[in-house]
């Protein structure tokens, strides 16, 4: 089964003002694509070519083949920060509200932490929210790394902080793309799916 460029979950145009149907265009129809054709012709002809992608992800990292992981885990990143958005502007609820509260003090608390994780990681990278055990915490990883492949942690939550991910939109003004994402087009019933 080879890699697949998922469509994006909501219309090109969806998330306008916050993010212009250009960056998708070029983010979803460009980048994305390319870690996706990459890594399908990296796991030609091999037994990693009918595996899912998570399990290419996890593979490539236990055996130290950077090419492939930086690619397929790159596709599975991307993926996971598609559904990380959201046009409809919500709020945490039930349980995953009891653990944002719980961790951080409350919502716009979370907010802080996340913003100085995402603002402050140097380079290109990702931000995450994920469950660790009973509680969540807010990590950032760079280049390709990815929340998937660390112990004990379980993805709930990404941001891009590539700059590819907002130079059409924000140039460099990283701080104002991870605001946007925070107070209009985070999916947080997106992360209540991820909960264990």
């Amino acid at each position: 089964m080879a890699i697949e460029l998922p469509p994006l979950p909501f219309a090109k145009d969806a998330l306008e003002p916050h993010m212009s149907a250009r960056t998708l265009e070029f983010h979803h129809g460009k980048h994305h694509k390319a870690y996706v054709d990459k890594a399908n012709a990296a796991i030609a002809g091999t037994p990693l070519e009918g595996a899912s992608l998570e399990e290419i992800v996890k593979t490539a990292k236990s055996k130290g083949d950077k090419g492939l992981f930086n690619n397929a885990a790159q596709a599975w990143n991307h993926t996971f920060f598609w559904n990380s958005l959201s046009p409809e502007k919500t709020g945490p609820e039930g349980r995953l509200k009891d653990l944002v509260d719980s961790a951080f003090g409350g919502l716009a608390k979370f907010s802080e932490a996340f913003k100085a994780e995402a603002t402050v990681h140097f380079g290109s990278g990702w931000a995450w929210l994920c469950q660790d055990g009973d509680g969540l915490r807010i990590i950032s990883t760079h280049d390709a790394d990815s929340a998937l492949v660390h112990e004990g942690l379980n993805p709930l939550l990404t941001l891009d902080v590539w700059e590819h991910a907002y130079y059409l939109d924000y140039q460099n003004a990283r701080p104002d793309f991870v605001d946007v994402f925070l107070t209009n087009t985070i999916n947080w019933s997106f992360a209540a799916t991820n909960l264990r």
